[in-house]
């Protein structure tokens, strides 16, 4: 797969998610459906929330979201647990909507660099940039499916 490819990839997949997002009431973002330990609201945190964090590994970019976001939507979180507000719809919308601006910034040459130390995930180590972005498109998919299921479940 080329550089140029995971950048395409990557621009369709979060155009996909938003309007996913977008389309569902926000009354059904906090159910938690049986069989699930999140919420909707949860999946697109997460999505937010690692997507900032991979392309930090990846591109050694700032973060541009809220600190807050650690607390409330990184690996091991769930809403039961949250002791302050989460983010509003609209404003998780934003988030992808400015993240799929920094994705589109994305060149292949970015993608070509070595990440500064290797980015070890149980028993998988990514060792370039395109390796660990190309990751971190499978796992927004992976929640986007996710979401998908939910919306199904308390709709």
């Amino acid at each position: 797969m080329s550089t140029q490819s995971i950048v395409n990839t990557g621009k369709v997949l979060h155009q996909l998610v938003i309007g996913q997002v977008q389309g569902i009431p926000e009354s059904l973002f906090d159910i938690t459906p049986a069989g699930f330990r999140n919420t909707i609201r949860w999946n697109v945190g997460h999505i937010v929330f690692w997507l900032d964090r991979y392309q930090q590994l990846c591109f050694g970019s700032a973060s541009t979201i809220p600190a807050s976001y650690e607390t409330l939507f990184n690996s091991g979180t769930k809403p039961a647990d949250w002791t302050i507000a989460p983010p509003s719809q609209e404003e998780l919308v934003q988030q992808l909507a400015n993240q799929l601006s920094q994705i589109s910034e994305i060149t292949p040459d970015m993608l070509q660099q070595d990440l500064k130390s290797p980015f070890v995930l149980g028993p998988f180590e990514f060792t370039t940039a395109a390796e660990l972005f190309n990751f971190a498109l499978m796992h927004e998919a992976i929640h986007l499916g996710t979401i998908t299921s939910q919306q199904k479940a308390v709709q």
